[in-house]
């Protein structure tokens, strides 16, 4: 109909990099937190996230932007944990 709003109701939603930056970081912790005690390493993170075989740059940089803002511990080793203070804030939320 010519006098719907575009911008309201069902529109489609246009993202900031910025917008989409952090809910790829959510979808990310969300992921480790629901599994977590379990550890993960970055390799099986990749595929449970996304269904190509390579890692997309979205990943790199919210799990760097994750772990600069102390929520995820990176070891050496690969695995990716969250930090005391993102599954204690989970725990929180959660309820």
């Amino acid at each position: 109909m010519a006098d719907e709003n575009p911008t309201g109701r069902g529109a489609t939603e246009r993202l900031t990099t910025a917008d989409q930056d952090d809910r790829d970081q959510a979808a990310i912790l969300q992921q480790l937190l629901l599994i977590y005690p379990a550890p993960i390493t970055r390799a099986e993170l990749v595929r449970e996230m996304t269904l190509a075989g390579t890692e997309p740059d979205w990943v790199e940089r919210a799990l760097r932007d994750l772990a600069a803002s102390g929520l995820l511990h990176r070891r050496d080793d690969d695995l990716l944990i969250p930090t005391r203070a993102a599954v204690r804030a989970y725990d929180l939320f959660d309820r």
